[in-house]
């Protein structure tokens, strides 16, 4: 029975570009494999685009309240890939679940698992609870520590109000930070003397 995994970290961590590898290795195997993204990412319009600035148009761009199954072929598939899977709705990644289980093909999510506020996205939620394998994507923090959190930045200034979807790049911009430089960035906390 294949297993759904899902690959989660702070942006700039490397999961778009991990997701058109793993893509990559398939196809150069002749195998036939189906990218997903969200109508949401407006960023790419119907492509996922690297920050490395490898790009590919994705063969699905689903709409929040559609059924995956409407839309999917199974035929032949030997994977499916999941890009910014946090924007999926829960009975979205139900499905891919389903999918993996019933149909025996292997489901890739890519996403983050947290918003700018340091709270679960809802489709990171859905797919921590129903993924067989979970992999964090490490990057670092501008102070050289690890990475975990993604902070919102507008008009040069950090926030942590406001909208939970921002698109980065079209809405604001972001910069991932650990936990010690998101206390004192984000939530302007300082650390007290003994």
């Amino acid at each position: 029975m294949a297993k759904m995994y899902f690959r989660y970290g702070a942006m700039n961590c490397g999961k778009t570009t991990s997701l058109l590898q793993v893509a990559h290795n398939y196809e150069e195997k002749g195998l036939k494999v189906i990218i997903i993204k969200s109508k949401i990412d407006l960023k790419g319009k119907d492509k996922i685009v690297s920050r490395l600035g490898i790009e590919r148009k994705v063969d699905i761009l689903l709409d929040s309240e559609e059924k995956l199954m409407d839309k999917i072929n199974l035929e032949n598939l030997s994977c499916i890939l999941v890009d910014e899977v946090q924007f999926m709705n829960e009975n979205q990644i139900k499905e891919l679940w389903l999918i993996s289980k019933l149909y025996d093909i292997p489901v890739i999510c890519y996403g983050l698992k947290t918003n700018f506020k340091g709270e679960l996205f809802l489709g990171s939620s859905a797919a921590l609870a129903l993924s067989d394998e979970l992999e964090e994507l490490a990057t670092i923090c501008s102070c050289g520590k690890k990475a975990k959190f993604n902070a919102r930045i507008i008009n040069g200034e950090f926030v942590n109000t406001g909208y939970e979807v921002a698109i980065d790049g079209i809405d604001a911009t972001y910069e991932q930070l650990c936990g010690e430089c998101y206390i004192k960035k984000v939530l302007k906390i300082n650390k007290k003397k003994k």
